[in-house]
Parts: structure tokens; sequence; C-alpha cells
């Protein structure tokens, strides 16, 4: 496995891998790799005869009171994890390597990247897609793979792609799970061990206001019994649970057609977010 670092390097390693005429299959990472993330390289693999995995700390997507600074860092061990699952390439470039000075533009999305965690989190989402797109025209893979956990970004990564005419399959996997149901995170390493055992109510408490929904129960009274559910086990803030429209991420108050239900809210001083599908009967 390359590991690479400097754009010229990186578009003479790409064009090599390309003499074959396979595709290129590109996961984006944040690093941290844990079972979700091997999960999406997993699936990578059945898509491309080459897979690139980009390591960046993108800091254009954290707000000014995140957790850029203490977000969790350890490149060695991935590239050890990476490299012991096929991967051809490593691209992990530095902050100045992939916003050079000067440099002065943004995508922005909008609609779909205006609610939930685009409310929550100003200019997140600017960020996530200016970065997605960068990473783009620098591996221009054929085949890129996100999870469903941050939903609403990948619902904000198929819009753009859409819309900017870019070549490019964009493929969600599935939210990968802790036996217990915890959506696997980078950031679950944040929690103590008691904040381990509460951060089980968001899982559960969307999983029980799922079944009331589809039992045909008010969407707004399962809604708020979330709410209580989350608060109950000391979360707070809660910046949101939603029910909304699975494709245009519209907040919905009726089940009358496929949907996701969302949330997300603090747990002593770590996000947490998850999601899940709600069809109707």
């Amino acid at each position: 496995m390359q590991t690479l670092r400097d754009l010229p390097a990186l578009r003479a390693a790409i064009d090599a891998l390309r003499r074959d005429g396979k595709p290129i299959a590109l996961v984006p990472t944040m690093g941290a790799l844990h079972d979700g993330h091997m999960a999406l390289v997993d699936e990578a693999k059945r898509h491309g005869r080459h897979v690139v995995v980009s390591i960046f700390v993108n800091p254009r997507q954290f707000g000014p009171n995140e957790d850029l600074d203490a977000y969790p860092r350890r490149e060695a061990k991935d590239a050890q994890l990476l490299q012991a699952a096929g991967v051809a390439l490593l691209w992990a470039p530095s902050v100045d390597v992939m916003y050079p000075a000067g440099f002065a533009t943004n995508i922005s999305v909008s609609g779909i990247s205006e609610g939930l965690d685009g409310a929550a989190r100003p200019g997140h989402f600017d960020g996530v897609a200016t970065v997605v797109t960068k990473l783009f025209n620098q591996v221009r893979p054929d085949v890129a793979i996100f999870g469903e956990k941050d939903y609403q970004q990948l619902a904000v990564i198929r819009r753009f792609v859409a819309d900017l005419d870019l070549p490019i399959e964009i493929i969600g996997m599935p939210t990968q799970r802790a036996e217990d149901g915890l959506a696997l995170s980078s950031r679950n390493a944040y929690l103590s061990a008691d904040e381990r055992k509460a951060a089980l109510a968001l899982p559960r408490a969307l999983g029980e206001a799922k079944r009331q929904m589809e039992r045909g129960e008010p969407v707004d009274a399962a809604l708020a019994q979330a709410v209580a559910t989350l608060a109950g086990h000391g979360f707070g803030p809660i910046d949101y649970v939603t029910l909304c429209d699975a494709a245009t991420l519209e907040p919905i108050h009726v089940l009358d057609r496929p949907a996701r239900l969302l949330g997300a809210a603090k747990l002593g001083t770590t996000r947490l977010i998850d999601n899940i599908a709600v069809d109707p009967a």
C-alpha cells in the first residue's frame, strides 16, 4: 500500500492504477478507523479493482466550539488496518495541501443541508461538500462509499454529485453497529464506561418510536416520547429527534411515505447521532 501526502504524487499514482482499466473505489474518512470503516472498505473492494482510502480531519466541517483538536488521530494504526485489508493507496494530505494559501472556494448545497445537523452545526455541510468535492477531483474515483450513519451527509453528497454532473457512483452502506446496537463511531471513544451504557438509549428510543409509528400511532407523540427517553438517560442538549422524507429530508408528521427517523444529542461532552428507516404500512 502506498501512503501519499502530496498532490503530484497522488496524481501519478492514480494514473498508474488506471492503466489496467479497472475501476477505482474511494472511501473518504477522517481516520480513527473502526469496524464500520472497514465494512466500507470491504464494500469498496466489491466495486473497484483498486481501493483508495483518504484520511483527512477536515477543519472546515468543525464549528468553533467543536472537537477538532481532540478528534482522535492514529494514522499509523489506521495504515496497518488498511494494508491488511488490501487497500492500494492511502491518501493522507495535510491541511496545507488540502487548503493551500489563498484558498477561497466554498461548495454549498441548498435545501437538503439546511435542517437537522445543518441547523445544529452551521457551516458543517459546506465544509463536507467542499472537502468531498476536492477528494473526488484529486482521486477521480469511479465509485465512492459512504456510511448511512451520517444519513444527511450522504444525501448532501448525492445531491451535489447529481447537480455537478460528476461521473461517480455513490453507494451508501447500512449503519454498522456494536453487538448491543450502538452505531459505531470514532467519537464513541470519548464516552466513559457509564456513558457508553447510557448511549444505548439513543438507538433504543429510535427503535421504539419506529415501532409506534409503523403501528399507526401518531408521529408527534412517538417523537415526544423518544425525546423524553433520551432526557431521562442523561442526554442534553437534544438537537433533534425528527421523522423526515427519506429522499428529501423534509420533516413529516404523518407516515405516508418511506421515511427516516433521525436523532442527535449530547451525552456528557460527546455528540451522538443515529437514524433508522421507517416505512408506512
